[in-house]
């Protein structure tokens, strides 16, 4: 005999627990499905950056801004730890300078904060940064951290306790035909909708979607430090000229195809490579450091050592570390899709398809779920 509920959602990452607390705290019962017994992809293998700077103005920042209310929602009720650090963008040319005084200029009134920081006023707010040659800082107070491996392990319990979700880790959904879900362990599942958050994966379950879909595989190679030694404080989130061209909240600044081009010319393997440069600190000191993005044909299950080179290489010009030293390196692969946000899909009636947040999962996930139930709840 199988069993009930209003909800079926496949997948543990971040995007299927976005959906599974967003449908549990409108009063919907919700089993949640993961093939393995914790969450090991893409939602354990980023940042933990929680990023609204880098939406463009409009349904995008108000997205990613909604989505920081539910991580402190969950760092209130759950214990799942999210600091409020805000964001640094410094640069060292006068290109990406231009870049940033004009973002400045022109958000603020798209509903974006943010200010220009001059490197005299830089020294004494921002002491991480290494301050030679530094033409300017962009800051920004919205960003979050939070340490995917921690959040990823502890919403779920929190699912499970505060909202009766059922958790069935360690168990493959093996067909969806609606009302009923499948699984290798021989359940059935009679549910009014189902939500597949599974990233690429949706492939074997739905081909065909999957072929429509116009998704990319994008892999990126990251690394982290040991904890940082004497309390050392990285304070915000760190960027620098080359994330100016890498997220699309930077189109607004004419001097961004200038600023690009220069990038192009003098940095021919960051290029190829995708290879914009980021810094983090999580709760335990470790600085978490990245990354890189090759696609499609060009992702390979080997790390390359030279693209870790370009990133330390370039993360140097950046902040003065107490400790180099790297503990851990690791990569990640999700799905991307060349214009959208996110894909969407419903192969059946009540069967909806949720991928490819395209790198931005922790920071649009919740947002978009919370948007999604207010448009079909």
């Amino acid at each position: 005999m199988g069993q009930e509920a209003d909800i079926a959602v496949v997948g543990g990452g971040i995007v299927g627990l976005a959906f599974a607390w967003e449908a549990a705290r409108r009063g919907k019962s919700v089993v949640l499905f993961e093939r393995d017994t914790r969450a090991r992809s893409a939602s354990v293998r980023n940042f933990g950056m929680v990023w609204p700077i880098g939406q463009p103005p409009g349904e995008s920042y108000c997205r990613a801004m909604r989505s920081r209310d539910r991580w402190l929602e969950l760092r209130d009720q759950a214990g799942v730890w999210a600091a409020a650090c805000g964001s640094v963008h410094a640069v060292y040319e006068a290109d990406e300078d231009a870049v940033l005084r004009e973002f400045a200029t022109a958000v603020p009134g798209l509903g974006i904060a943010c200010e220009y920081v001059e490197p005299r006023d830089a020294v004494r707010r921002f002491p991480a940064l290494n301050t030679d040659g530094l033409r300017g800082v962009l800051y920004s107070p919205t960003e979050l951290c939070v340490d995917p491996r921690e959040a990823v392990a502890k919403i779920p319990r929190f699912l499970h306790e505060k909202h009766g979700v059922a958790l069935r880790f360690g168990t493959a959904v093996t067909s969806v035909e609606m009302p009923t879900v499948r699984t290798a362990t021989g359940e059935t599942w009679r549910v009014e909708r189902c939500f597949v958050c599974t990233g690429a994966d949706f492939e074997a379950l739905f081909p065909d979607v999957y072929a429509a879909a116009e998704v990319r595989r994008c892999k990126l190679q990251m690394m982290r430090t040991g904890p940082q030694p004497g309390g050392w404080q990285l304070g915000p989130h760190v960027a620098g000229g080359l994330t100016l061209g890498h997220y699309k909240s930077f189109e607004v600044c004419p001097s961004l195809a200038a600023m690009k081009r220069r990038h192009a010319e003098q940095y021919p393997q960051h290029t190829r490579y995708g290879v914009h440069v980021m810094a983090s600190q999580n709760h335990l000191g470790e600085v978490v450091i990245g990354d890189s993005h090759e696609y499609a044909d060009d992702v390979s299950p080997f790390d390359n050592p030279a693209i870790d080179k370009l990133i330390l290489d370039y993360l140097r010009r950046l902040v003065r570390l107490p400790d180099w030293e790297i503990a851990g390196r690791w990569h990640g692969v999700y799905v991307k899709h060349p214009t959208q946000s996110y894909v969407t899909a419903e192969p059946q009636p009540g069967c909806h398809v949720t991928t490819a947040p395209g790198g931005a999962g922790m920071t649009l996930s919740f947002g978009f779920a919370a948007d999604w139930w207010d448009a079909h709840g």
